[in-house]
């Protein structure tokens, strides 16, 4: 089973340390996993661009992935031992580290809604279910505050407005590793 990675678009403003971030994932240190790449600046574009052109969010969200898919790029090439992968739930390759660009999505997903709503963040919970991943690791340029469960994380803004419901869809363990370290995020308990 693959390790679902989320890597951050804005770690592309701290080489350094996405260098060390993906080479280590390429190398092997979460074992087999799925990079999932933020959209980053390119993200930010869209927003901008929704702002002044007036498109949908569908369209934003299309757009969105778009960004996401380029960040994959930029990360092949900061980490040449990542292998592209298009549909990571069907993938067989022997590779450890697969880093996917999320192009199937953008004719649209029932359990995706099109709307700022879902990030990298949420898809990268969605993937982490699909695939039966035992995990989802969220690799952010600020750090998560301990304790917080996905619902505060999201009222802090650290994470997307939809990751809450996703990740209780999601049955594996949850984490953000910021610049100060991996924060676990507990689960909610039932009232």
């Amino acid at each position: 089973m693959r390790v679902v990675v989320k890597v951050g678009g804005s770690l592309l403003a701290d080489e350094a340390r996405l260098r060390a971030v993906l080479t280590a994932l390429a190398d092997g240190a979460e074992g087999p996993c799925v990079v999932v790449p933020g959209g980053g600046r390119d993200a930010d574009t869209v927003r901008t661009a929704q702002a002044e052109e007036g498109f949908s969010d569908a369209e934003a969200h299309r757009r969105a992935l778009g960004a996401m898919g380029a960040t994959a790029a930029r990360f092949r090439a900061v980490a040449p031992g990542l292998s592209p992968s298009l549909a990571p739930w069907d993938e067989t390759s022997a590779a450890t580290a697969l880093v996917w660009d999320p192009a199937l999505l953008r004719d649209g997903h029932p359990a995706i809604p099109e709307t700022w709503d879902v990030t990298s963040d949420s898809l990268a919970l969605w993937l982490a279910a699909r695939i039966g991943a035992p995990a989802c690791i969220l690799v952010k340029s600020a750090d998560a505050p301990p304790g917080s469960d996905a619902e505060a994380l999201s009222r802090s803004g650290l994470v997307d407005a939809a990751f809450p419901s996703f990740a209780r869809v999601f049955c594996g363990t949850i984490a953000v590793r910021g610049p100060g370290g991996h924060v676990p995020v507990p689960r909610r308990r039932a009232a």
